[in-house]
């Protein structure tokens, strides 16, 4: 049974960690919106933390996570970046207090190892969403989205149109995924998620074609694709020219590989390295609408 932890509300205190690269700018603007949210604001060692591209140490940064996921004051832990370095902690980390007083954790990119973790190891919801780093160029309805999800106040729905050919259809399942290649650096650990019946969203960044071909034919021939509900493929920008052309977009690349199932895919939904990047709540209920170019996620 997959844990929901508690919505927030007015009052309840929250903590900024950095698990992998170190920030380089104030957070001021994240911090005066969650204040403005009505939370109070704990930071960790690691937001001023540094130790070469990392917020500290692996010692600091596993220990200031540990401090927060014990803490039952805490009723939500927001990365403050993503970058590489949570991988080097993960398993470091002890669950058991957290699983006593589960609580919201927030981030995407390299992050995604950690909420692939709660998921697969803790069974417990995360959220896939704007980190403080990146509040000073969110879209509004990205942190409109993140609010929803964190508090609870309304029922969330995104509703989009796709540039690239959709396949269309309609699937109801749990929600996973996340970047693509921390989902691929993951594979064959404790921290890798159950694929089966599940409904999958990926997106990435600076990842040139012929990655994204080798990391999606590796979750084909490991049997994880088959065995979707549907697919929901986010930003995948900044891929950069190669010399020699690789001969297909990301859209097609990843389309070549899931085109023989038959369950729904959507492609450019507002999820990832964008200002746009919508808040998704890995373990929950979704429901996937795909009719043409349109398509409606409906959180259940």
């Amino acid at each position: 049974m997959i844990k929901q932890p508690p919505y927030l509300k007015k009052g309840d205190k929250i903590a900024i960690v950095c698990p992998a690269k170190k920030l380089p700018k104030s957070i001021d603007a994240a911090l005066e919106v969650f204040r403005q949210w009505g939370l109070e604001v704990m930071l960790g060692k690691t937001v001023s933390a540094g130790y070469h591209q990392f917020a500290g140490s692996d010692e600091l940064r596993a220990e200031d996570l540990q401090n927060f996921l014990d803490d039952p004051e805490i009723k939500a832990i927001i990365a403050g970046r993503g970058g590489y370095g949570t991988v080097r902690i993960i398993d470091d980390l002890d669950f058991t207090l957290f699983n006593k007083h589960p609580k919201w954790v927030v981030g995407y990119s390299d992050i995604t190892v950690l909420l692939s973790h709660l998921l697969a190891r803790e069974q417990t919801q995360s959220i896939h969403g704007q980190m403080p780093y990146n509040f000073e160029d969110a879209s509004a309805a990205s942190l409109v989205s993140l609010h929803q999800s964190l508090f609870g106040t309304a029922s969330i729905e995104y509703t989009f149109e796709s540039t690239f050919p959709n396949r269309e259809g309609q699937a109801e399942g749990i929600l996973i995924g996340g970047n693509l290649t921390l989902l691929i650096a993951v594979q064959g650990s404790v921290s890798e998620m159950d694929y089966t019946d599940k409904i999958l969203f990926i997106e990435d960044v600076g990842e040139h074609e012929y990655s994204i071909d080798r990391m999606m034919r590796l979750l084909k021939r490991a049997g994880k694709l088959a065995k979707l509900k549907g697919l929901i493929v986010g930003a995948f920008n900044e891929t950069g020219t190669e010399s020699i052309p690789f001969g297909a977009s990301t859209e097609e690349v990843i389309w070549d590989v899931v085109k023989e199932y038959d369950y729904p895919v959507c492609f450019n939904a507002p999820v990832g390295h964008i200002e746009d990047n919508r808040a998704m709540v890995l373990g929950s209920a979704l429901k996937m609408t795909v009719q043409g170019n349109n398509v409606i996620l409906n959180f259940k």
